[in-house]
């Protein structure tokens, strides 16, 4: 009942109200920033179509080579990787095929496996004194910053388990 009281209200003369606000007078635009006008449009003009010899010879300077792209029926070409990459044997692997990385045997110098970097990390935590980050980039032949991230801002789980307390109850079955 309320809804229909509303609708009549809002409703009335509403195409007299809607005439009134189209006949009123529109506000003027504001008035455009002046611009400098001093050079003629004709100069502009010209000096876009003149020859400019500097950037000519700039322009001479570059060399542009462009290939068509492969299309979808042709073989696309292998990029061979540098063979002459540093690489390192990989110092720790897990035993057996837990995760895939068991075909991995060797990675970049600069770079841990997985489970490398969990034995560094532990070994960090075991041994602070023994561990240093000079000595585990020296060991797995990675840049010392890497090495000092590596220690400062990861660390291994830490699983600590709660006893229960002593004092439990059971419940008996009757």
């Amino acid at each position: 009942m309320g809804s229909r009281v509303t609708r009549l209200i809002r409703n009335f003369n509403l195409e007299n109200r809607a005439h009134r606000e189209i006949s009123k007078a529109k506000p003027k635009a504001a008035p455009r920033h002046p611009t400098p006008s001093s050079i003629p449009q004709e100069e502009i003009a010209e000096e876009i179509h003149q020859r400019n010899d500097p950037l000519l010879s700039m322009l001479k300077d570059v060399y542009v080579e462009s290939k068509d792209p492969v299309s979808q029926g042709e073989a696309v070409p292998v990029v061979k990787v540098d063979q002459e990459t540093q690489r390192r044997a990989l110092k720790y692997s897990l035993p057996g095929d837990p995760y895939g990385f068991c075909d991995v045997t060797d990675v970049p110098k600069g770079k841990l496996s997985l489970v490398e970097a969990l034995t560094a990390l532990n070994n960090h935590k075991r041994m602070p004194k023994t561990w240093t980050p000079e000595k585990l980039a020296q060991e797995y032949l990675l840049d010392p910053k890497d090495a000092k991230a590596l220690t400062d801002y990861f660390f291994p789980f830490d699983i600590k388990i709660i006893p229960p307390k002593t004092e439990a109850k059971q419940i008996k079955d009757s």
